[in-house]
């Protein structure tokens, strides 16, 4: 790398090693995921499951975490029951064509959440429509709406009875934070349901 290029990128490594020591001395961080884990926890141990949506990168966290429940993260256990709302083609360009966008996720909510379910709606905006209109059509169903978005509250805030909080405005950190954090849930769900 020339000079330049290693600026950048310690200047990065240095963005998200503050980020991940904030998020873990912050008070309010923990205890979000303290929640999340209880609401996760408790849906799948009643019968629920829990529903993931985002846009670009974080349709992949979405992904990424729904695959971490339905496998395994850590530990030999049940399979749990977890449905990344960004993986069916078929679904995604149907809805998209004769609804449109804004409507791709709150669609599947609607034919697949039920009252007592989890949504995790991931969005370092807080505001893309897509996913607001999927937070109100998890709300008028009775799911706890957990929403991750980054430092500056956008709309979202407003739909969700719990809110995962990145501390950056940069959307790459946030979206570092955010699989970090999921990780951390997904463990904790694991342990809390072992014990059960």
């Amino acid at each position: 790398m020339n000079p330049a290029e290693t600026a950048y990128a310690k200047e990065h490594l240095s963005a998200s090693r503050d980020a991940f020591a904030k998020a873990a001395e912050d008070g309010a961080f923990l205890a979000s995921i303290d929640k999340i884990t209880d609401a996760v926890a408790g849906a799948l141990s009643s019968g629920g499951k829990v529903l993931l949506c985002g846009n670009g990168g974080s349709a992949a966290d979405a992904q990424h975490i729904a695959a971490e429940l339905v496998g395994r993260y850590e530990a030999e256990r049940a399979a749990l029951a977890a449905i990344a709302l960004t993986t069916d083609t078929s679904a995604l360009t149907a809805i998209g064509n004769d609804y449109g966008f804004d409507h791709v996720f709150e669609r599947q909510v609607l034919a697949l959440g039920k009252r007592g379910d989890v949504l995790i709606a991931i969005s370092t905006s807080g505001k893309s429509r897509n996913i607001l209109k999927a937070l109100g059509a998890a709300k008028a169903l009775g799911l706890v709406t957990v929403g991750f978005g980054g430092a500056k509250d956008g709309p979202m805030v407003q739909q969700c009875d719990l809110m995962l909080r990145a501390p950056s405005d940069k959307t790459p950190i946030i979206q570092q934070v955010h699989i970090t954090a999921a990780h951390v849930v997904c463990g904790l769900v694991e342990r809390r349901l072992a014990k059960k």
